[in-house]
C-alpha cells in the first residue's frame, strides 16, 4: 500500500516501478524468505558476477580488519521467480562475408543445414532452426542431424551456429572479442536486422530463444552459457540502483 520511490516509462515504453523498504520487520521476513530458497541462478550477468567475486577476495586479502559487513562482501542484484522470466532470442549481426559470394556462402551452409527461402521475415519457431537475412532475402536454416548433440552446451542453438557456421565459415573464432560481429536482443524484432543489414552488416541470423529448463540444466552440470545466448525480459534500466563497492 505503500506509495512509490521512483515511478518512470522508459523509452522502449516499460513502466519501472520502485520501493524502498524501511521497515525492519518486513526486511527481517523478507530475509528469513530468501534464506529458505535453496538455490538461485544467474540467468544474466555472468562476468560481472564473477568479477564481483574476485574484487571481493582481493579487498578482503588487503584488509587485516575484515569482518564481512564491508560493502565490498556484496554485488547488486535483481531476483525473479523463473516462470515470471521470458527468455528471448539473442540474434547475430556479420559485417561481411571474408570475400566469399553469396552463391559460394550459401553452398557453404548447406553442408550442416538445410536451407530455405522464406516469403518473409519469420521467427524460428523450434529449437536447431534459425533463421537467415542476407541482401534483402530471409532464409531458414535447420540444423542436419549430424551437428545436433546431446550435450547441454554444444546443443544449444548458440553453440550449433557458432561452432557450424560463424566460425568455420565466416571465421568468427571468438564472439566475444571479434569486431566482425555484433549481437541484438530479441525483443527488438526482425525489422531491427534488417534495418543493420541496409547500414553496417552484410548477413544477420534470428535465434530460437533458450528455454529456462536448457538453462537450468547447464548451471546444474556446473556449466557456463555461451556469450551472448540469453535475453531476459523484463530488464530493468542500467543506473536505476547503484551499489559502491566503497
Amino acid at each position: 500500500n505503500q506509495e512509490t520511490d521512483i515511478i518512470f516509462q522508459a523509452d522502449d515504453g516499460t513502466t519501472h516501478s520502485l520501493w524502498k523498504i524501511t521497515s525492519s520487520s518486513i526486511l527481517e521476513s523478507l530475509s528469513r524468505y530468501f534464506e529458505s530458497i535453496p538455490a538461485l541462478y544467474i540467468a544474466d550477468g555472468h562476468h560481472r558476477a564473477a568479477s564481483a567475486s574476485r574484487v571481493q577476495k582481493i579487498r578482503q586479502n588487503n584488509n587485516p580488519q575484515h569482518h564481512g559487513d564491508e560493502s565490498y562482501n556484496y554485488f547488486l542484484s535483481v531476483i525473479f521467480p523463473h516462470d515470471e522470466m521470458q527468455i528471448q532470442g539473442y540474434n547475430r549481426l556479420v559485417k561481411d562475408l571474408i570475400g566469399l559470394s553469396e552463391d559460394q556462402f550459401l553452398e557453404l551452409i548447406k553442408t550442416s543445414f538445410t536451407l530455405t527461402q522464406l516469403p518473409n521475415p519469420q521467427k524460428p519457431d523450434n529449437r536447431h532452426t534459425f533463421s537467415m537475412y542476407l541482401n534483402g532475402n530471409w532464409y531458414q536454416l535447420k540444423a542436419k542431424d549430424k551437428i545436433i548433440s546431446d550435450d547441454s552446451i554444444a546443443g544449444l542453438d548458440a553453440s550449433i551456429l557458432q561452432n557450424h557456421l560463424l566460425d568455420p565459415v565466416l571465421e568468427i573464432d571468438d564472439p566475444r572479442t571479434n569486431k566482425r560481429i555484433d549481437f541484438v536482443g530479441g525483443i527488438r524484432g526482425m525489422e531491427e536486422l534488417e534495418r543493420r543489414c541496409s547500414l553496417n552488416a552484410k548477413v544477420a541470423f534470428a535465434l530460437h530463444p533458450v528455454s529456462i529448463d536448457e538453462l537450468l540444466t547447464v548451471a546444474d552440470t556446473g556449466k557456463v552459457m555461451p556469450p551472448k545466448s540469453t535475453w531476459f525480459e523484463p530488464k530493468l534500466r542500467s543506473g536505476l540502483v547503484v551499489r559502491l563497492l566503497d
